[in-house]
């Protein structure tokens, strides 16, 4: 069995699933002939903490630990603790740029941090790396972004060491809807980064395709065979056993987060349109939010007409997540209205598959995840501007819940190709494959 050097700030005890994908890799890929060593912070500043996660480590696993320097608790000062329970990393809309020191705090996050706010861990990680490449004998490399600081330990390791690359990503880099708005400067030096990290990583490992067509619009002097697909995914292992009881509310759960872009309006309004046509009584309707949201989120569902059924829950170890959809007879989910949302896939909505709940989501057309859950035919999706529509879809599965019937015939097959086991292999295929070049 080869040793694989996995360089991730999100880890256990970092919670959200930017950390689900890689413990889930840790967890599978020796059984496809990869031992796994973990590098990762010690002292890490996440934007969610799940200590139940650190159980679910296998027990004889490494896991090196670094210091990081980081300066969100500077940040959070500065701005008075103002938004402190959403990333900071998350670009805000205009509307919760607000006041100096928050356009300040933008422009300095902007112009100095690059690629972003984890530059302080490189010192430390990189002479980690090393060590552990000599003390385990490390065969190959892999790193896990964002942060792009990850991208860069490995680089570095890379050049030093020569050692194979697989460099990882579940976002795109430059000119994505989290990256700062930088002045051209910084934003030169940027992409200068995310150029030679293309370029110099053996092989290119994205969560979503779009990743990769972002990739190769930006660089097509590329190689795209360089770069593979692995999607996320679910563990079925993960999942609580509890048994699904019809109550006399038709419960319909998010769980996430909610923010800028990202938010329920549209659904809301789809809901009070049912209303006011008779189709929805707010007293049969029960709205589950599990998660972490915006100031401007939680103004919204406070605001609605279907308040009095909104619950809104603060966010919660996983395995609970993952029982809310359990206990749901819907599931909502919404991706940020951008122009830069049509190929993101959330890691969330393979767990929501894997729940078996139905699904609504809000998302572009012909987005790649109204492809994922038409072509699974396990619910359906329409955009953000087409409030009608999405209240058809709502108004369709509650007259299933009502009748006690299945809204879709899903294709449990393909589904199940979806465990987390299965991006394990495919991982353990790329490393086989850069190791032998």
């Amino acid at each position: 069995m080869k040793n694989v050097l996995i360089v991730a700030y999100h880890f256990p005890p970092g919670g959200g699933p930017g950390v689900q994908r890689v413990l889930k890799h840790v967890t599978y890929l020796r059984q496809f002939g990869w031992n796994p060593i973990v590098l990762t912070v010690l002292n890490g500043d996440f934007p969610a903490r799940d200590e139940s996660l650190l159980k679910k480590i296998p027990s004889d696993v490494v896991v090196i630990r670094t210091k990081i320097i980081e300066p969100y608790s500077l940040y959070r000062k500065f701005i008075g603790g103002k938004g402190a329970s959403i990333d900071v990393n998350v670009n805000k809309t205009a509307d919760q740029r607000t006041g100096f020191k928050e356009k300040f705090a933008e422009w300095i996050r902007a112009t100095f941090f690059i690629p972003d706010a984890r530059i302080g861990w490189l010192p430390t990680a990189k002479k980690s790396a090393l060590k552990a490449i000599t003390d385990y004998k490390i065969s190959a490399v892999y790193s896990s972004s964002p942060p792009y600081t990850c991208a860069l330990i490995a680089r570095s390791i890379k050049r030093k060491t020569g050692l194979p690359w697989v460099a990882g990503f579940r976002d795109p880099w430059t000119n994505f809807l989290t990256t700062p708005e930088r002045w051209f400067v910084p934003a030169m030096i940027d992409k200068k980064l995310e150029r030679t990290v293309f370029e110099e990583a053996d092989a290119v490992e994205s969560a979503w395709q779009g990743i990769t067509e972002d990739a190769l619009q930006k660089y097509p002097h590329l190689n795209r065979e360089k770069f593979h697909h692995v999607p996320n995914g679910y563990d079925s292992s993960d999942f609580p056993v509890v048994q699904y009881q019809r109550t006399d509310k038709f419960t319909i759960t998010y769980t996430g987060s909610l923010y800028g872009h990202r938010n329920p309006a549209s659904f809301l309004a789809a809901l009070e349109l049912l209303n006011k046509s008779g189709v929805l009584d707010v007293n049969k309707v029960s709205l589950r939010f599990v998660g972490r949201f915006g100031a401007e989120v939680d103004a919204m569902l406070q605001s609605t007409l279907f308040a009095p059924a909104v619950d809104r829950i603060q966010y919660v170890p996983h395995e609970k997540s993952i029982e809310y959809a359990l206990t749901s007879d819907a599931l909502l989910i919404i991706v940020d209205d951008t122009k830069e949302s049509a190929e993101i896939v959330p890691g969330k909505v393979y767990e929501y598959l894997g729940a078996g709940r139905p699904i609504i989501g809000i998302a572009p057309k012909g987005s790649a995840i109204e492809r994922l859950v038409h072509g699974v035919n396990a619910g359906r999706c329409t955009n953000q501007d087409d409030v009608s529509g999405l209240a058809e879809i709502i108004s369709n599965l509650y007259k299933h819940w009502k009748n006690n019937t299945n809204a879709f015939e899903r294709n449990e097959t393909e589904i199940e190709k979806f465990e987390r086991k299965q991006s394990a292999e495919q991982l353990a295929r790329i490393l086989d494959k850069v190791t032998q070049l």
